[in-house]
């Protein structure tokens, strides 16, 4: 009687325990969690009647509650904190509603909020957002034991990995660089549809140069200079190693590397598995297929483009060199094509004299410094100079320097060409190179202008002219998703190109306007599924791409929207 008394009463311990467990991981896992929109029957079967309001809602009301509580948070920080905090309890819940409003929390997710937040991480630091490693646990077996507590092999799909040191427009930030891979993560799933939970953000802690964050008490990082060289080059490989033997199918992003490391990694490895640098390869992109736009605006051809670009790190060469391979495409030689680019830095443009402080990606765009002896008193040829003497009929801006686009540059550019393309893209919005309002000034209402943060319209002839932003979020998830999807070897040139050729072919119904340069981002999922029909097109025309793919066009249309995760509660059982 004994014995039959002590087992019914560990069967209610164990019942009761494991009752509990189950509910307190439903409501304190994001990916679970459904707050109160768990049905009574779920509430009853997991114990949750006690732990929650008794009314049942369902995920529109939630939506309007959340959404109502954001509006009422008047400055862009405290609303990026709030959307983070609902990202970290209801996973669902995020993804709905920034889904529902993403013109509007785009800028509050990512550029320009983005960047207050990660320079301000240490400070506002509430949760634990992904992986961090620090080069002081440089061990492969140590960082595979890590990587495993993130999931089985197949679990994890996508990984986005920064060492923090070229954040755009606010440099190196160390250890608030997490920030950036996590943001990066949530864009890939709003736009193109990646299970968020087959992603993983890293941060590669290897020091930071950042003095105000190596002095601050409240910094969470190492408090070191910036480890680079022969010691730097181990700790990513050990990181790459075991990224690969973790999760071997796993697709690669670096982001927001330093300009001296960020193209000799992406050499490195690009050829043995498949990875991208959105920096260098999602920036020229985006940045080419509004270009083919505008050419096409201006019944031109891209070979027939001069272009001068202002910034020279790797988003500016990254661009520059996107440029060079579609003029090849063209039938004009490599040569040639790199003789139509201009590369400023901040001392001006990049001339054959400046061969010892050119990094490896400059050195093919150094230019004759003897051409422009007349034109300059200095040794140094500044930007205006560049303008009036190669007469150009592109300016690209990258470079982080607010308002280096200057009223007399633009209107003597203007002098040159009927239609100035001119895209101003450092961000966030205090660093653009200038304010398209005032670009559409100067050049008389003629500038095609896209901009690299999100800007209202300017009044152009009496009506609204939407300033297309220049968006890699148009770009990376498309290719990110595509080469998941594709099971990629690597991702090749030819995929890339595809990329930009498959957004600057997305139908117009989906622009803003008709003289728009890119779609509106409202519509960022349907243009996504367009810029992935042409990865995946050039994929299978490769041979580089799984068996299971559809080889028929609609059967791939369909398929690539079958494959995409959306935000809506699942019944548990």
């Amino acid at each position: 009687m004994n014995a039959f008394y002590n087992d019914a009463i560990r069967f209610i311990y164990v019942t009761i325990k494991v009752k509990w467990t189950v509910s307190t991981d439903l409501l304190r896992n994001a990916r679970y969690n459904k707050g109160t929109a768990f049905t009574k029957d779920e509430r009853s079967k997991f114990g949750l009647t006690s732990r929650l309001p008794p009314v049942v809602e369902t995920l529109e009301q939630q939506l309007q509650r959340s959404y109502d509580q954001y509006k009422r948070l008047g400055d862009s920080l405290q609303k990026h904190v709030y959307l983070s905090d609902v990202f970290d309890t209801n996973q669902t819940l995020f993804y709905a509603l920034v889904t529902r409003h993403l013109p509007e929390m785009y800028p509050i997710i990512y550029t320009p909020t983005e960047s207050q937040a990660i320079k301000q991480y240490s400070k506002i630091y509430r949760y634990p957002n992904g992986c961090y490693l620090d080069i002081e646990h440089n061990d492969p077996e140590y960082m595979k034991e890590q990587f495993a507590e993130f999931g089985k092999p197949g679990d994890i799909q996508y990984i986005v990995i920064t060492d923090s040191e070229g954040i755009l427009g606010i440099g190196d930030q160390g250890i608030g660089g997490i920030l950036i891979s996590v943001a990066k993560g949530h864009l890939m799933t709003l736009c193109s549809g990646l299970d968020p939970n087959r992603f993983l953000p890293i941060v590669l802690d290897v020091g930071t140069n950042n003095k105000d964050h190596r002095e601050d008490p409240k910094y969470l990082g190492l408090r070191k200079d910036r480890v680079h060289g022969e010691e730097y080059g181990r700790f990513l490989e050990n990181v790459i190693h075991s990224v690969k033997e973790t999760f071997p199918n796993a697709f690669i992003h670096f982001e927001d590397f330093g300009r001296s490391d960020a193209k000799p990694v992406l050499d490195r490895y690009s050829p043995k598995l498949p990875c991208f640098n959105d920096d260098i390869q999602g920036t020229g992109v985006v940045t080419l297929a509004a270009i083919f736009s505008a050419i096409r605006l201006t019944k031109s051809k891209l070979n027939e483009q001069k272009f001068v670009i202002v910034g020279a790190g790797t988003a500016g060469v990254g661009i520059a060199d996107r440029i060079v391979s579609s003029m090849v495409k063209e039938g004009i030689t490599r040569e040639e094509a790199r003789d139509k680019i201009y590369l400023l830095d901040k001392q001006g443009l990049i001339l054959d004299k400046h061969a010892d402080r050119a990094t490896e990606g400059q050195k093919p765009y150094l230019k004759k410094g003897s051409v422009f002896a007349d034109q300059s008193s200095s040794d140094e040829v500044d930007l205006e100079t560049t303008v009036s003497t190669v007469h150009p009929t592109a300016l690209i801006g990258v470079s982080g320097q607010a308002g280096i686009f200057s009223e007399n540059i633009v209107r003597e550019m203007s002098k040159h060409t009927k239609q100035p393309i001119i895209f101003p893209l450092s961000n966030p919005t205090d660093l653009m190179e200038a304010k398209p309002s005032d670009l559409n000034e100067w050049t008389d209402g003629k500038g095609l202008i896209a901009s690299g943060s999100p800007v209202p319209p300017v009044k152009r002839n009496g009506k609204d002219y939407y300033i297309s932003q220049c968006n890699n979020a148009f770009i990376y998830p498309s290719v990110g998703v595509a080469a998941v999807l594709s099971e990629c070897k690597t991702l090749t040139e030819e995929m890339l190109s595809s990329a930009a050729d498959g957004l600057a072919s997305t139908p117009r119904s989906l622009f803003k306007s008709d003289d728009s340069l890119l779609p509106d981002l409202t519509n960022v999922r349907e243009v996504s599924r367009h810029v992935k029909f042409a990865i995946l097109k050039q994929a299978l025309a490769e041979n580089n791409c799984a068996d299971y793919v559809p080889r028929e066009d609609e059967a791939l249309k369909k398929w690539i929207k079958q494959t995409e995760w959306n935000a809506e509660y699942a019944e548990y059982e």
